[in-house]
C-alpha cells in the first residue's frame, strides 16, 4: 500500500507501506523458485538421458558377454554400469521427490553414496588395493549406513 501526501493538488511525499515491501519480498522468492523448479527440471531431463544411456550399455554388456577376456571381468563390468544405473536412478529419486515436497530429501542421497562406494569394492576384486584406501572405503560404508540407519529412526 503506498501513502501519498496531498498539498493542493500536488503530491509532495510518496511513502512505501509494510504490504508493499513484503509483496516485493514475495515476487522475488517466488522468481527464485521459479529458476530453482526449472534448474531442476533440466536436471531431471538429463538424469532420464544418462539412465538411459546407461541402460542401453548394459545390454551392450551383455552381449558381448562371450567375447570378454574372462566372464567375471565381464560380469564385474556389467555390475559396475548396473550400479552407476542405480546412482543415476537415486539422483533423479532426489529430484522427483523435490517436485512433489519442494524439500531435498538426504536418504537417497546417501543411498547413491552407498551405491557408488559399493561400486568402488567391485573395483577392488580387479586392482591391488593400498589398505589405508580399503580402510577408508570401509570408513565410508559404516559411516553412510549408520546414516541412513538415523535418518530411517528419525522418520518413524
Amino acid at each position: 500500500m503506498q501513502y501519498i501526501l496531498l498539498i493542493k493538488g500536488e503530491v509532495v511525499e510518496e511513502k512505501k507501506g509494510p504490504e508493499d515491501r513484503n509483496s516485493l519480498f514475495i515476487r522475488i522468492v517466488s522468481g527464485l523458485t521459479s529458476v530453482t523448479t526449472i534448474i531442476y527440471l533440466i536436471i531431471a531431463v538429463i538424469l532420464i538421458v544418462l539412465v538411459g544411456f546407461s541402460f542401453y550399455d548394459v545390454f551392450l554388456q551383455i552381449l558381448s558377454l562371450p567375447q570378454a577376456g574372462t566372464l567375471t571381468d565381464g560380469i564385474l563390468e556389467v555390475l559396475h554400469t548396473i550400479l552407476l544405473s542405480i546412482i543415476i536412478l537415486e539422483l533423479l529419486d532426489t529430484v522427483v521427490i523435490y517436485f512433489q515436497t519442494h524439500q531435498v530429501q538426504v536418504r537417497p542421497i546417501l543411498f547413491a553414496g552407498l551405491t557408488a562406494m559399493i561400486r568402488r569394492v567391485l573395483v577392488f576384486g580387479v586392482e591391488k588395493v593400498e589398505f589405508l584406501d580399503l580402510l577408508t572405503t570401509v570408513a565410508v560404508i559404516a559411516v553412510l549406513t549408520a546414516a541412513i540407519v538415523l535418518i530411517g529412526r528419525e522418520k518413524e
